[in-house]
Order: C-alpha cells, then structure tokens, then sequence
C-alpha cells in the first residue's frame, strides 16, 4: 500500500455510518452460463448444503451444475423483467427508497447499499461503495424476516470474509430475524387484506416458506419454528380461523426429508377437499423471485387447478411498497442508534490530511525514530 493511500484511508474517512441490505441473489441472465456460475456459487456454500464437501462436490459438478441450468433458464424466463432479475429489480427499488426514507428520517444521507450473498451486486462490490463514501460502521440486514444457518449465517460469512479482508475494519452491526415484529406482521396483513378489497376474498389463505432440511432444524436451527409463529401471528391479526389457512414448506431438493407439510402435497388435499378458491402468499420472502412467481404462482397454480380447484391467486411479497419500507426503516432504529455521528465539514477533512502529510512521518515515507 502506498503512502497516499494510508493518507487516504486514514484521513478521509469520515467515520459515516450505512446499511447494508442484503438478499440471497440470482443469476446474471436468464441463460445456461449464467446459471451454471450462480449455482456453483450458491450450492457450493457448505452453509447451504450441509453434506461433506467429498461427497457434495463432485454431485454438484458432475450432475447438477452441468445439467440443472437447461431447465432453469426456461424457468427463469418465464418470469424476467425487462430491467433483469425480479430479485434484483425488487431489491434495488427497496434500496433506492429505503434511501430516500432514511435521508428524510434522519435530515442527512445515510448510505444504504445492496449486496448479494451469491452474485451480483457482490458483497465485495456493496462493501467497496460504502467505504469509497466514508463509512466505517455498518448495519449489516439480511433481508430474511425468519433466521436459518442456511440463509441469514450465510449473509453474515459473506461480510466477515470480505471485511477482513482489510487492514481497518469496518465496525458491524448485524440484524438477525423480526419474524414477530409488529410493524412485519402488519405489513403482511395490510397486503392480505388489499389482494381482498381488489380481488375479492379466496376460501382458504395458504402461507407458504421456503423448506429446509429436517435436521437443519434437529440440530438447532430456529427457521421452522419462526415460521410458525409469522403465520400464527398473520392469521391473528387477520382474524382467521384454524380451519382458513393454512402453513407449509416449499422448494425441496434431494431425496433427504425436508421440513412439512410439503407445499406441493398441501395445495393438491386442499383442492381434493373442495376448496375452489385459493388465496397464496410467501411471508419469509422479501421480495419477489423465482420461488415465489414461478415456483408459486405458476408452478403450483396450474397443480391447484389441475386437481380441481378453480381460482388461485398469488398475493405478491412486500417488495417496495411503502409500508414496507418504512417497517425497515423503523427496524433500524435501534441499531443505528448512537452511529449516527455529526458529520465533520468538509474543510476539517482537508485540514487532518494537510497536518498529516506535514507532521506524521510515515505518511512521507519515512519511519519513525525510536
């Protein structure tokens, strides 16, 4: 490193404070190499899939990453935007607006900045930007309401692996989980009832989360149980009785058991029962993905329809919406509080790095005396 830049870093830094938020991610395009590099990353994580590495590896390289994407790439055209990925797209809209809230909030900008845990916008990119802007605490929020090893752990090895990389480390402050936050449990329920007053109200709500392994969960993972309560807390706020909704687990892979009931199977007996009309959400999604519009809303759709239902509809995740983003906002209060410093004038920075250059000998190359 050399003299200017230890200036730099040391003098120009402004001791700012921002947030990162955080998402699982999602190829660059809707093509094989695309998908071929996004699943490496994704299902290499041993956070991820919890088998030894000598025996997951070369499943994954010779079967998996050389195969799954063909079937994939259709999968995921059929539901990109025009601006790319819905993940993304949802995500950088949460950021811009979450931004914007913050500056109101607070009568200054707060840098907010997106990463991925696998592709892009990268960790390593999202931690660059928000050092390139002075900061030196970061909020670091996964943008998953229910805690899993697999999920939110993951997030924060991605950080601490890209923070340490540097000599000056930033300051981290990580969120874990709001599954039962009032102002989430809220903003699930006010979307419910506005997919009611333009769509009309369905027979029965199925709340849908993403499955994880069942001994995940045997060994300590939280996930299932939060997810529990979101929808215990969801039906109580939307006054449902025990037989008008219903919980279940999607998005199983492998021939390992995976937390129940089974989203596919329950959506199916639910259609076997009589019931015509289906109402659908996914409370442990952020924003909208593959899982949630194609998985969900096409996939399983067709099956409700084909085993004798008449009507599903898929209530959207939050994604941008403004409640929303002010329930982020809200739950950032706390971990930004005392971060928030005043901010020096753009003179005091000019001023530390003149005396610097001019008093420290290190910064002109030289070393110290003893």
């Amino acid at each position: 490193m050399t003299p200017t830049s230890l200036t730099d870093i040391a003098h120009r830094a402004t001791g700012r404070t921002g947030v990162l938020l955080m998402n699982l991610g999602s190829p660059d395009a809707p093509t094989g190499p695309a998908i071929r590099r996004y699943l490496a990353q994704f299902l290499g994580d041993p956070r991820v899939v919890e088998l030894p590495r000598f025996l997951w590896l070369p499943i994954l390289y010779l079967f998996i990453v050389p195969f799954r994407p063909k079937r994939l790439a259709h999968a995921y055209g059929s539901i990109w935007m025009d601006e790319g990925s819905p993940l993304i797209v949802h995500s950088k809209r949460q950021t811009a607006k979450l931004k914007a809230k913050l500056a109101a909030q607070y009568g200054r900008e707060v840098p907010v900045e997106l990463a991925m845990t696998y592709g892009n916008p990268s960790v390593e990119s999202a931690v660059a930007a928000l050092e390139q802007q002075g900061v030196r605490r970061i909020v670091v929020l996964p943008l998953y309401p229910q805690y899993s090893g697999s999920t939110t752990a993951a997030c924060y090895d991605a950080v601490f692996a890209e923070t340490q990389k540097r000599r000056w480390m930033p300051e981290l402050r990580t969120f874990g989980c709001y599954h039962d936050h009032p102002s989430h449990i809220a903003a699930l329920s006010n979307s419910v009832r506005r997919h009611w007053e333009t769509q009309g109200r369905g027979e029965h709500l199925l709340m849908s989360f993403h499955g994880v392994p069942q001994h995940y969960v045997t060994a300590g993972d939280p996930y299932y149980c939060q997810c529990q309560k979101t929808g215990r807390l969801l039906a109580e706020a939307l006054e449902l009785p025990k037989d008008a909704y219903s919980i279940s687990f999607q998005s199983r892979f492998g021939k390992a058991p995976w937390v129940q009931p089974y989203t596919d199977v329950t959506v199916r007996a639910l259609a076997t029962r009589g019931v015509k009309k289906l109402d659908v959400m996914c409370p442990g999604f952020a924003a909208d993905c593959l899982e949630t519009l194609e998985e969900i809303s096409i996939g399983v759709g067709e099956d409700f329809i084909a085993h004798g239902g008449e009507a599903f509809r898929y209530i959207p995740a939050l994604n941008d919406h403004d409640e929303h983003i002010e329930m982020i906002a809200g739950m950032l209060e706390d971990p930004l509080a005392g971060w928030l410093m005043p901010l020096p004038e753009a003179g005091d920075v000019d001023t530390r790095l003149a005396r610097a250059t001019t008093l420290e000998p290190a910064f002109r190359g030289k070393t110290p005396a003893p």
